[in-house]
């Protein structure tokens, strides 16, 4: 498996760092001192999507948007404090290291940046085996629109036809299916099979621990 000119290009939140669920708790109490009652479970499906497209996403086109960069900054602030200990998921290190070493070029493609992206880079803990990091800063539309992965293809310097795409959202697979890359779904964010499937997810695991499993089957041969 793996052979020079293919990329791996992963999202991060949910995919390879436990974070989705800490993100669900950190908008809901932003939403909250805003004045606003959104239910976790909306949230939570809402996850992925750049910040301020979630927060009009969740509120609605004809919301007050004066509220929005408070919302966002309070987000960003309550999420903060998680920067020391957020959980990589099972497997994650390892799995991009077996790719590096398979002669995959590993990037990322994240909304976070900055501090943020600092946090869970420090989680993952394999920055040997990372080429590149797309951030949302870098292009004009996140996902579900497909530039953060073009952007991260262009990163790598591979077509579309030899990159493959792991994410854990709806808003990952239509962003990657938008792209034309071949796309992996993880279900440790929470998101449903079925929902993952619909929205262009050619295979599914459970996490990246699985994912590396699978890796001796052939599965990116």
């Amino acid at each position: 498996m793996g052979s020079a000119g293919q990329a791996a290009v992963f999202d991060v939140d949910g995919t390879l760092v436990d974070t989705n669920h800490l993100h669900v708790v950190a908008w809901w109490e932003a939403f909250r001192q805003a004045g606003h009652d959104v239910p976790m479970h909306a949230v939570h499906r809402a996850v992925g999507l750049p910040s301020t497209d979630l927060v009009a996403h969740l509120l609605g086109e004809d919301r007050d948007t004066d509220q929005d960069a408070d919302i966002q900054a309070g987000h960003k602030a309550l999420y903060g404090q998680y920067f020391d200990r957020l959980p990589a998921l099972p497997g994650a290190g390892d799995l991009l290291r077996r790719l590096h070493r398979d002669g995959w070029t590993v990037v990322l493609a994240t909304s976070a940046g900055g501090a943020e992206l600092g946090a869970l880079r420090r989680a993952i803990d394999a920055d040997e085996a990372i080429s590149a990091t797309a951030s949302a800063d870098d292009v004009d539309e996140g996902k579900p629109a497909p530039e953060p992965v073009e952007h991260a293809l262009e990163l790598a310097g591979v077509p579309a036809a030899r990159a493959v795409f792991v994410g854990d959202t709806v808003w990952d697979m239509r962003a990657g299916s938008r792209a034309g890359v071949r796309c992996l779904g993880v279900l440790c964010g929470g998101i449903p099979r079925a929902d993952l499937e619909e929205a262009g997810a050619d295979a599914i695991y459970a996490d990246p621990a699985h994912l590396l499993s699978a890796l001796d089957g052939g599965l990116l041969a």
